[in-house]
């Protein structure tokens, strides 16, 4: 079920007015009867896939809360295995089978590729790594097995970010179900502003940009410089409004119920470097990484170059979580690659800034560090959104060839949406600028009953007029 869907404008009061009717201990079976529904609304017999990982890192947890010595880490062992057997059969298996074929025929071998094709399951790796995050986190014994089984799975079902996060830790949400939420005003207000915001950015801002974006990649040859300019991005705020307008959603919707979910983004575009912009994008699976792969692999811990090879696996391993395709693979090493080569010219790139008499800490160094961080992290979503690598090399290599004003747009995407499309993605980065300043949603509330209302309605109004509606999935639930 889509949060942008009919479907979902239904579901979700309905669900809100039962729980709080509910008495407290009927509410987790409720949640998650509503998470089996809201899941399968997509292909209902998948559901099948979430209950056999579920009962597998279920009955870990509780094992290897009893077991002792060698016991435990074969309980581990296993449980990692087995769940991700099922994020490879249904996510890796045909791109490792092709990637074999290919490699074959390299040297005179003609083998076929399997037939079959699998559909992938939506947000399989997400609720994956929320999984193994718990079973990982009792071995630590960090996170106390859980007992009850329906609180295990609503753990892993929970509906607002089953399928695309964020990605959480059972000591955050785990023993939030075992909590009494009661109804309150406030709490559902704020959690309902902050849906409507994410809604605004999927709907006007994303899914606007998607025109344009979606015309141009899907044949970059036939468009000349500055369009390959535009809607790359474009794309880079399409992905962002689109990823962190679910977050929102997700959050919001959470918030109405009583949950608290951390929170997935922070301004990433504001970012001075490549590393920064990694503690602020996609933070539930950024600090997945760091915690479960990096820190064991040594981290920062170890020599220069082993410390330089484990930042490229663990960003190449992350290209390869967000889908299988060389594309995916690309843009994980790019970016680790940007990491090492941050760190090998640190110490010149401050030599070369002092000798030219700019402040470190000045206007001018920011804002060459944002251009810089900006213009690299849509370098890597070139690679990222491109249909192959051969497009990805078109694109990156015509960036500055043939540019012509009076062809900026395309076929699908007008020249009189361009002003709607930029003024949306201004007012996006205004709220983010002004965010550390004043809160707007506050002061919005602490308006006059009448004025706060005209506000929200007004929003609402903007969203419904300005919103592009053809059922457009979140771009990461194909992850």
């Amino acid at each position: 079920m889509l949060f942008n869907s009919l479907e979902f404008a239904l579901f979700f009061p309905v669900v809100v007015g039962l729980y709080f009717a509910l008495p407290p201990r009927a509410r987790t079976a409720l949640l998650l009867c509503a998470s089996c529904l809201f899941y399968m609304a997509f292909i209902p017999a998948y559901i099948l896939i979430l209950a056999v990982t579920i009962g597998i890192d279920y009955t870990a947890g509780l094992l290897l809360e009893r077991a002792t010595g060698r016991v435990r880490n074969v309980l581990l062992a296993t449980s990692i295995v087995a769940t991700c057997a099922v994020l490879f059969v249904f996510k890796y298996f045909h791109f490792f089978a092709d990637t074999f074929v290919g490699m074959a025929g390299l040297v005179g071998w003609h083998l076929n590729s399997p037939a079959v094709r699998i559909i992938l399951p939506i947000g399989l790796s997400f609720h994956t790594f929320q999984s193994l995050s718990y079973v990982v986190e009792v071995y630590y014994c960090r996170q106390k097995a859980e007992k009850n089984f329906l609180t295990y799975a609503t753990y892993v079902m929970f509906f607002p970010q089953l399928v695309a996060g964020p990605i959480e830790r059972p000591q955050n949400l785990l023993h939030q179900f075992c909590a009494s939420h009661n109804f309150d005003y406030d709490r559902i207000t704020d959690g309902l502003r902050r849906m409507a915001w994410g809604f605004f950015k999927k709907v006007v801002v994303a899914d606007r940009l998607a025109l344009y974006v979606n015309d141009v990649y899907a044949a970059p040859a036939q468009f000349n410089g500055l369009q390959l300019t535009v809607a790359t991005v474009f794309f880079a705020y399409q992905i962002y409004c689109d990823f962190s307008g679910y977050s929102d959603i997700a959050l919001g919707s959470a918030r109405v119920l009583g949950f608290k979910l951390m929170e997935n983004f922070d301004s990433p575009y504001h970012s001075r470097s490549i590393a920064e912009f990694w503690h602020r994008w996609h933070i539930s699976l950024s600090t997945w990484f760091r915690d479960y792969l990096y820190i064991p692999l040594g981290g920062s811990r170890v020599s220069r170059p082993r410390w330089y090879i484990n930042l490229l696996l663990t960003f190449t391993v992350s290209g390869l979580w967000h889908g299988a395709a060389w594309t995916y693979v690309a843009w994980g090493a790019l970016n680790g690659t940007y990491l090492v080569i941050g760190i090998l010219t640190k110490d010149t790139r401050d030599k070369i800034i002092g000798r030219l008499g700019i402040d470190p800490a000045g206007l001018a160094r920011s804002a060459m560090s944002l251009a810089a961080t900006f213009g690299l992290s849509c370098a890597a979503w070139v690679v990222f959104r491109a249909q192959s690598m051969s497009d990805a090399w078109y694109i990156l290599t015509h960036f500055f060839r043939g540019w012509d004003v009076g062809t900026i747009h395309t076929e699908q995407f007008l020249l009189r949406q361009m002003p709607v499309a930029v003024l949306a993605v201004a007012f996006v980065e205004l709220v983010e600028l002004t965010r550390g300043l004043v809160s707007i949603p506050r002061l919005v509330a602490a308006r006059p009953l009448v004025l706060r209302w005209s506000v929200y309605m007004l929003f609402v109004l903007a969203v419904v007029l300005f919103g592009v509606y053809r059922s457009n999935q979140f771009i990461y639930f194909q992850f």
